[in-house]
């Protein structure tokens, strides 16, 4: 049984887990749990996973809200619910990827002496995490930075699941052609900027692209632009930029495998998986740190890309057109530095994350009777 939700950084890496472990052992039985209306839901079922329903209510900040007075009732109320599904169910590992979702479904598996085992994505640990390492078999971590919020006996430092297409090698010239079929026609080598708005609160980054994006194209006859805005900021963005040749102007993007492999360059927020991907996929990148998230997370993680991957970072309050700009034509300007950050994100890339963490979770379980 699976449970992790809220943000696709929590449920990708479920569903990469259990992708391999299904690999590993065809005749698993899966079970993922979430709530009906967050991402997981047709994300997991998009996978081709079976997913039910639980009512889970977030720990609202400051810890002394008074939103926060009914928390232990509701938190009851949804422990009650994972019981039942763990009654029906009746797994031999859990496994949660964080998220407040996860924390019913976890806790409960832990009180009924059910192995149960996280995985947090991020360099700072996230609060239903920490709270279940007490109980955890074992923890599945990104960054070696994390080990110092869990016990360290339990923590294998294995790097953050990424979708199998994503280590699939694909070239860069027939990735480009999917997104711009004239770009094999230049006369120069293309250079493609990929933007992932898409994630929360994304309306400054697209809004900074929005104001430079006309400019570039037409100063650079050779470069192109891949721009996912979000579901939320589409519509909006749509209205206001004028179609180009050179611009694909998406709310949210398909084909991430392809994406990666047509950039030259990925200008994002620095949530973990998109960290990772980044990593995984050796592309120079700008990171934006999203301010006010839980723990800090971001700016954590972008400070680590930094030193690993050599990623520039642009903070919120830094962030315009113009600085964006100006990170832009430093970094394609420069084939040394590019190719310096793209070797940097190889070395520190752990491709086998997946394979890793399923491997371990089926060393809990004794599997030979069910070959």
């Amino acid at each position: 049984m699976l449970s992790g939700g809220g943000t696709g950084g929590h449920i990708y890496p479920a569903i990469a887990v259990a992708d391999e472990i299904k690999t590993l052992h065809p005749t698993a039985r899966f079970r993922f749990v979430g709530r009906q209306y967050g991402v997981e839901w047709a994300a997991v079922q998009a996978a081709g996973f079976e997913i039910v329903a639980i009512q889970a209510y977030a720990l609202k900040r400051p810890f002394l809200s008074v939103a926060n007075l009914l928390l232990p009732f509701r938190l009851l109320k949804s422990m009650a619910e994972s019981w039942r599904i763990l009654d029906e169910f009746r797994p031999e590992v859990v496994i949660g990827t964080g998220g407040y979702v996860s924390f019913p479904v976890c806790f409960v598996a832990a009180l009924r002496g059910i192995k149960m085992v996280i995985q947090e994505q991020n360099s700072q640990a996230g609060l239903a995490n920490w709270v279940l390492s007490a109980f955890a078999t074992k923890i599945f971590l990104a960054f070696s930075l994390c080990v110092q919020y869990f016990p360290a006996d339990k923590c294998m430092v294995t790097g953050n699941p990424v979708r199998p297409s994503l280590r699939a090698f694909v070239s860069k010239a027939v990735a480009r052609t999917h997104f711009f079929p004239s770009a094999g026609k230049s006369a120069k080598t293309p250079q493609v900027v990929l933007i992932l708005g898409g994630s929360a609160k994304a309306n400054n980054v697209n809004v900074a692209v929005l104001n430079m994006y006309s400019q570039m194209l037409m100063e650079h006859k050779d470069r192109y632009i891949i721009w996912q805005t979000g579901h939320d900021g589409f519509d909006e963005m749509e209205s206001l930029v004028k179609g180009h040749r050179r611009l694909s102007l998406v709310p949210f993007l398909e084909r991430m495998d392809l994406a990666y492999a047509a950039a030259d360059l990925v200008i994002s927020r620095a949530g973990a998986m998109t960290c990772t991907e980044i990593l995984t996929t050796g592309k120079p990148s700008i990171l934006i740190p999203l301010p006010d998230v839980a723990e800090d997370h971001q700016t954590r993680n972008a400070s680590i890309m930094t030193e690993i991957a050599g990623s520039m970072v642009l903070d919120e309050e830094m962030l315009d057109s113009s600085t964006l700009r100006a990170a832009i034509e430093e970094i394609l300007g420069d084939e040394s530095l590019m190719t310096e950050m793209s070797e940097k994100c190889l070395r520190s890339a752990m491709p086998e994350a997946s394979r890793q963490i399923a491997e371990q979770i089926l060393s809990l379980v004794d599997v030979s009777h069910k070959q």
